[in-house]
């Protein structure tokens, strides 16, 4: 069977994923409600949704929703559970995306670290300039001002007696 998933979204009371597909057999547009059991506000979501994209039930149905889609609506659903209003749960969303720059990536474990790392590659990817792109130079080149002197470092200063 072939579905085309359209919209996909949450139910909070009961908890549940609710996917509006069209169905191309029969041409027509259908709604699935799929529960979201055992979840609580400290289940992982990135799990869960796992668990529900692999549920032979519903993995026909969720082949078009991605990962990161399911992973996001069940942080709503666990931000609900956690006693959040849907619109905090909401502002928390993209948060959650945003990369600090002050943050010292060495620190984070492996599965924190593969998160940072999906999320620069997709903003690498959102901005990157394609040779299809309107407005594509290749082989720029720019100068940059040099309004101040340079600074030599202490490291690089050392390192010339040693050669």
């Amino acid at each position: 069977m072939s579905f085309i998933a359209k919209k996909c979204g949450i139910q909070l009371q009961p908890p549940s994923i609710i996917l509006i597909y069209e169905d191309q057999v029969k041409n027509n547009i259908r709604k699935r409600i799929m529960p979201v059991r055992n979840f609580s506000k400290y289940s992982d979501c990135s799990r869960a949704a796992e668990q529900l994209k692999n549920n032979p039930r519903h993995k026909t149905y969720l082949e078009g929703v991605s990962m990161e889609q399911l992973q996001k609506l069940h942080s709503l659903l666990r931000g609900h559970l956690g006693g959040q209003s849907l619109t905090q749960s909401l502002e928390q969303v993209p948060l959650k995306e945003i990369i600090d720059p002050e943050e010292n990536l060495n620190k984070l474990d492996d599965k924190e670290l593969a998160k940072r790392k999906k999320i620069m590659d997709e903003l690498f990817e959102k901005n990157r300039k394609k040779k299809d792109d309107p407005g594509f130079v290749y082989n720029v080149e720019v100068d940059f001002p040099q309004d101040e002197e340079l600074k030599s470092c202490s490291w690089d200063a050392d390192s010339d007696d040693e050669f």
